[in-house]
């Protein structure tokens, strides 16, 4: 079970031109919870996610998880617990083997070969690509292209799955099997940005709704997915 909890606290950014992204954001994520983050697009949705592992820092407001704040000292340690899959696969995916990009971390972090294999052969299965460790990532389909980014940071066995909008662009049958294999994938806890509420309604027992930069909702699915008044207010669509 992943024992890793998400402690955010007053979060404020402003980008470089002086616009607000986050206003105050406060959040708490236990270990093993399954939470969409939805809102319109410019939200901050995005914003949010690449500062849990220190991609964007803020001076103002705090982050924790696992009870240690996320800081210069700590960033690396943070990173290893807290996985990161873009929206778009191709700013994971730079080894020309798909192989190689499962194993960049693993290596990374120093392990010896043979565990990198293993770590690399368990996160293809955990995707159900097991048969493309030695193709080209450049000739793969979107939708196998998400799958390999999701594994590439399985292999280094984060507590913590952040996926930005990972069924963006895919077709229904990618768009399903994607959801399935999101479902199956044990006890990581689990953050989605996403503006898919099929997959919201199917996967993530909570909802927390971000507009203007400002979580406006955070409580079960069942209740805001289908508070018309509320998602219509956001420009959101209940399924």
């Amino acid at each position: 079970m992943s024992h890793h909890r998400i402690t955010i606290q007053d979060l404020t950014f402003r980008y470089p031109d002086g616009r607000l992204a986050l206003d105050r954001v406060s959040l708490h994520i236990e270990p093993g919870e399954r939470v969409a983050l939805v809102g319109p697009n410019g939200a901050g949705k995005s914003t949010l996610l690449l500062h849990l592992n220190g991609i964007l820092r803020s001076n103002s407001g705090t982050i924790q998880v696992s009870e240690l704040p996320l800081n210069d000292r700590t960033v690396g340690q943070i990173r290893a617990w807290v996985g990161l899959v873009f929206q778009n696969p191709d700013d994971q995916l730079f080894c020309p083997r798909v192989y190689d990009d499962v194993a960049f971390g693993p290596l990374h972090m120093g392990l010896p070969d043979d565990q990198v294999r293993v770590r690399v052969e368990s996160a293809l299965a955990a995707v159900g690509m097991s048969l493309y460790s030695d193709r080209v990532s450049y000739h793969l389909s979107l939708g196998e292209k998400k799958r390999i980014a999701i594994a590439t940071v399985l292999s280094m066995e984060p507590g913590i799955l952040v996926l930005d909008e990972p069924t963006a662009g895919l077709d229904p049958r990618a768009r399903r099997s994607l959801i399935h294999l999101l479902e199956n994938l044990g006890d990581q806890t689990l953050l989605i940005a996403t503006h898919d509420m099929r997959l919201v309604r199917d996967l993530c027992p909570r909802i927390v709704v971000l507009d203007g930069g400002c979580v406006v909702a955070d409580g079960p699915t069942a209740d805001i997915l289908y508070n018309e008044h509320l998602m219509e207010q956001h420009g959101l669509e209940t399924p």
